[in-house]
Formats: structure tokens, sequence, C-alpha cells
């Protein structure tokens, strides 16, 4: 049941008017979760390039600079992306069960503290070789695929109809801070002696911090009043069967898989190659490695203020016209200003970085903008006892179809003489997305499913 305790017409009210305190307590708390969430993610986008630049340097005894180091680490960049893609829908499978069957708020738990503990552990002395990397990347991913889910159902189920697309919105668009947090931590490190190359660790032991998160929300959530009365009337809970047994679920199941690889196939297969891509051409440039690292989450720290904008906004467009015609929208505005960040900066060389920094701002608005759509949609395409196993599998089966992705972008770079020219074929993967959207059911303006 929603916590809305204002006694004027409803209608007349803001979203964010008449709320009490409790739902802020919650949205705080999961967007916080979030917001983590995505800071361990970007935290691993940003150094993943220097990390595996001194793990195989090392492991294989390669010379800096070489192009056989230039080649691995370009080899084994799309597979470490690919297995924490991998990871993270395992996750999403395992946990978006549990967050029915259990609880959205025991399931955060659980969630926050494997990714933030496997975070912390991804810069520790255990990892000297990549394969070990992979293995923190992959329980990183797992922990992350589940915290979404159980905090967006959470969210959904809290707070009252008339504000929860806006809350859920408001959500999403948190998650840019994290990301902006991880720009703002490596270019920290960056100023370091020796560089982000030498000093990566240290940005994993700030991921695992997060993990106090946990004790408030032990202190201060409690399950929705929803989650216990399906419980209470002897529905079975979580049951994965059922999204694809029922004909109107199989179709809405269907329908957000499709729309989720979309947006997570491009953004992680392409579009966070952008600090890689912005890197190659400074350095190829003659740019020196520690102007580059600064650079680098200079520009991914504006492509994620850009996202901040674009997600709340999707949103606002979403409640002003419809779910479908946004996603619409912002597929085709994400198409576009990937192909234009990667057509427009390749080539660049040492003049790469005012450009990138411009065309980075409207890739992070157009591209991270269809997410706010899947925290707003997915929940309202599932009834309360299937909600967190439903918004589970449409975002994260979404990674296990998009986990090529990135193995494909660098095996197309290399085929095809550049990153632009391997995006071009990468991001037909938008087609999915309009797909999706033709198949599923208008929500605006509908209850949640009970």
């Amino acid at each position: 049941m929603a916590h809305d305790a204002s006694p004027v017409d409803e209608s007349r009210l803001k979203w964010y008017q008449g709320l009490d305190r409790y739902c802020w307590v919650v949205l705080v708390i999961a967007a916080l979760g979030w917001l983590f969430d995505t800071m361990d993610q970007n935290l691993f986008n940003i150094v993943r390039s220097p990390s595996l630049n001194d793990l195989l340097r090392q492991q294989y005894g390669l010379t800096a600079g070489s192009p056989e180091l230039k080649a691995a680490v370009a080899d084994k960049s799309g597979i470490i992306t690919a297995i924490f893609l991998i990871g993270w829908s395992a996750g999403g499978f395992v946990f978006g069960i549990l967050g029915d069957k259990i609880g959205r708020t025991g399931t955060m738990i659980l969630t926050i503290l494997i990714y933030a503990i496997f975070t912390g552990l991804s810069g520790s002395p255990l990892v000297q070789t990549w394969e070990v990397y992979g293995f923190m990347r992959f329980m990183t991913g797992f922990g992350v695929g589940g915290e979404w889910a159980a905090g967006a159902s959470l969210v959904a189920e809290v707070f009252p109809a008339r504000s929860r697309p806006m809350a859920l919105g408001f959500l999403q668009a948190l998650s840019a801070i994290g990301n902006i947090m991880a720009g703002l931590i490596t270019r920290g490190i960056s100023e370091v002696e020796g560089g982000l190359e030498a000093n990566w660790r240290l940005a994993y032991f700030i991921g695992a911090i997060p993990a106090l998160l946990v004790l408030w929300i032990r202190k201060s959530v409690k399950e929705p009043e929803a989650w216990h009365e399906a419980k209470s009337v002897g529905q079975e809970l979580g049951n994965i069967k059922e999204l694809f047994t029922d004909p109107v679920l199989r179709r809405n199941t269907i329908a957000g898989m499709l729309m989720g690889t979309a947006g997570v196939g491009a953004l992680w297969g392409v579009g966070f190659f952008s600090a890689d891509m912005l890197r190659g051409e400074l350095l190829a440039g003659g740019v020196d490695a520690k102007t580059t690292s600064i650079r680098m989450s200079n520009m991914f720290i504006l492509q994620n203020i850009g996202a901040f904008f674009g997600i709340y906004l999707f949103a606002v467009f979403s409640e002003k016209t419809s779910r479908k015609a946004a996603f619409y929208l912002f597929f085709a505005l994400a198409w576009a200003s990937i192909l234009g960040f990667f057509w427009g900066v390749q080539g660049a060389g040492a003049d790469a970085y005012v450009r990138a920094c411009i065309l980075a701002t409207i890739m992070g608005f157009c591209a991270l903008g269809p997410f706010s759509g899947y925290t707003v949609y997915f929940p309202e395409l599932f009834p309360t006892r299937l909600r967190s196993t439903g918004c589970g599998i449409c975002y994260n089966a979404a990674r296990i179809l998009a986990a090529g992705a990135p193995f494909a972008l660098g095996k197309f770079a290399a085929a095809m003489g550049g990153f632009a020219q391997a995006a071009t074929v990468v991001t037909f993967i938008y087609v999915l997305g309009f797909i999706g959207t033709a198949m599923g059911p208008e929500t605006k303006g509908k209850p949640l499913p009970e």
C-alpha cells in the first residue's frame, strides 16, 4: 500500500508533494544503493585499459607500449567486459527471483554486500592475472545485477501511483551521479605519482565503501505492504515459469528483454568504450599518459552530466506523452549520438579532447535516457508476486544477449580499421529496441498490476 498522508486533492499536487517521510527514506536508500552500484561499474570502465595494461605487461612479460601489449589489452578488454555482463545477468536472474521470494529489502542487503566486497577484491593483491581479474569482475557483476530490480520494485510499491513514475525516473537519474563519482575518483588517482596505470587498484578499494550502506538499510527499511499482502494470500512468489507460460506476461517479458538488450548492448558494447576511444586517440597524438588519464576522466564526467538530464527528461517526456513514444524517440537519438561520437572522434589524435567532451555529453544524454524507461516501465509490466523477477529478467537477461557486443566491438575494430566502423555495425542492436517497444503494452496512467 502506498504511503501518502496528503489530505488535499492529489490531482493538484506535484509528484514530490504530499509524501510522507518514509517515502523519501526509501527513495534515498534505493538511490544510494543504485548510485554506488553504478559508481563501481564505471570505475571498471575507466580503469579497464590501464589495469589490463599493467596486469598483462607483467603476466606475459610484454614491453610497455609494444604492439603485442596493445593487441592483448584490446582483446582482453572485450573478454573481461563480457564476463562482467554475464555475471550481471546471472545475478539478475538469481536475485530477481529472491527479491520476490525473500523480499526487496533482504535482497538489496545481499546484493550491495556482494558488489561492494568484490569491487574491493578486484584491486587486491589476489589479482595478478587477467583470469583472476575476470572472476572478481564476474562476482561484482553478480551483485550489481540483483540490486536494481529489488530497489526499483521497492520504490514502485512504496510510492503512490501519482508519484511513482517520476520517483523511479529520479532514482535512475541519480545513477549518473555514481558515474560522475567514478570519474572524479579516477581523476584524483590520475594526479598521484605514477598515474592511473600504477594506482588503479586504489579505485577499487574506494569502491568497497558502499558496504556500509547495509547498516542503514537494516535499520530503516521494511518490506512493502504490497509484498506482504501477496505473500499472505498464498500466491507463489517468484515463479519464473509463469513469465513464459502466461500469454500476457510472456509478451511483456519478451518485449522488455528486447528493449533491455538494445540499450544495454549498445551502451556496454559501444558507448562505455568512449574512454578507451579517447585514450587511444590522445596517446596516438603524443599526449602523455597522465594528461590522457585526466582528460579521460573529465570527458566521462561530462558524459554522465548529460546522462543525468537525459534520464530525468525521459521520465518527464514519458509522462507528458506515453512510455512507448519516449522509447521510440530515445532509441533513435541514442543510435545517432553513439555514431556521432565515434565518427567525430576517430582520427582526431591530439585534437580529440574538446570534440570528445562535447559529443560525449550529447551521447550520455541520449544513450542513457532509455535506462530511465526501464526503471519506470518494467515494474508496470508485472504483478507484485513477479515484479522483482520480471524486472530482473528483462533488465539482466539483456546482458547475456549483449555480452557479445563488447567482444564483437574489439574484433570488428581490429578487422575494420577502427572503433567508428565497428560501432556502425554493433549499434544495429537498437533495431531490437524498436521491435520490443512495438510489442509492449502502453502502461501510462494505469495502476501497478496486483
